[in-house]
């Protein structure tokens, strides 16, 4: 059964290779600063400052993972349709991606930003599955 959601595990190993990632660079990038202390936020609280920026999308990326893992997990386990249950979590993968990059070379207050577009899509990509997954649960 399992084989058939490999697609999903693969964009799986990339959203949480993302976060890696991302926790890798903030916290290399905060330890840099002057007066750095463990465990407390960037002392910059700016979107001008890229150390702010970096922590920013770590935090913003694990705020949406634990939702993701959630929905994507009831789909694999629930037997929801493999095409569309890799498809959904590959493109909130790319969402995450793209959004990581545009924080980390925009520095802008404005709302909406340019990140705030790929946010949204892979916000929509989670509740897409999430309403394919209770459609399929209900309807089976």
């Amino acid at each position: 059964m399992f084989e058939a959601y490999n697609g999903t595990f693969i964009a799986l190993a990339v959203i949480l290779a993302t976060v890696l990632l991302q926790w890798l660079i903030a916290s290399g990038r905060k330890a840099k600063e002057d007066g750095a202390i463990p465990g407390k936020p960037p002392q910059q609280q700016g979107h001008e400052s890229f150390t702010f920026r970096a922590w920013r999308t770590h935090q913003n990326s694990i705020e949406n993972l634990s939702v993701m893992l959630g929905t994507v997990f009831l789909a694999v386990l629930s037997g929801a349709n493999p095409f569309w249950t890799a498809l959904l979590t590959g493109f909130f993968a790319v969402a995450r991606i793209l959004h990581m990059i545009l924080y980390y070379v925009i520095a802008t207050n404005k709302n909406p930003s340019p990140r705030s577009y790929f946010f949204m899509l892979g916000w929509l990509a989670n509740v897409a599955l999430l309403v394919f997954t209770l459609v399929h649960l209900v309807t089976k």
